[in-house]
C-alpha cells in the first residue's frame, strides 16, 4: 500500500499540469451539466464532448509520457464509453 501512494504522490507532482486539466475538465461538465438541466439533446452533447475531451486527455498524456500504445488507446476509449452509457442510464433517463 506505500508503494502505491508514493508512486500516485510522484505521478501527480510530475504531472501536475495533466491532472489539473482532466479536473478542469470535469468541473466544467458538471457545471455545464448542471445548467442545461432538463435539455436533454444539450445534455448528451455535453457528456459526448466530455467523454472525447477525455479520450483526447488520455492520448495527450501517455505521448508526453512517451508511453502510447494502441492498447491504452483502446482503453481510453473503451473506459469513456463505459462512462457515457452509464451516465446516459443513470443521469439522463
Amino acid at each position: 500500500m506505500k508503494y502505491l501512494t508514493n508512486h500516485f504522490k510522484k505521478e501527480i507532482q510530475s504531472h501536475t499540469f495533466d491532472y489539473l486539466l482532466l479536473i478542469t475538465g470535469g468541473i466544467f461538465f458538471l457545471v455545464a451539466v448542471n445548467v442545461f438541466k432538463g435539455k436533454r439533446l444539450l445534455e448528451f452533447i455535453i457528456l459526448l464532448a466530455f467523454t472525447s475531451f477525455y479520450i483526447i486527455w488520455g492520448i495527450y498524456h501517455h505521448i508526453i509520457e512517451d508511453s502510447l500504445h494502441l492498447k491504452i488507446v483502446i482503453e481510453y476509449i473503451l473506459i469513456a464509453f463505459t462512462i457515457l452509457f452509464l451516465l446516459k442510464i443513470i443521469i439522463f433517463p
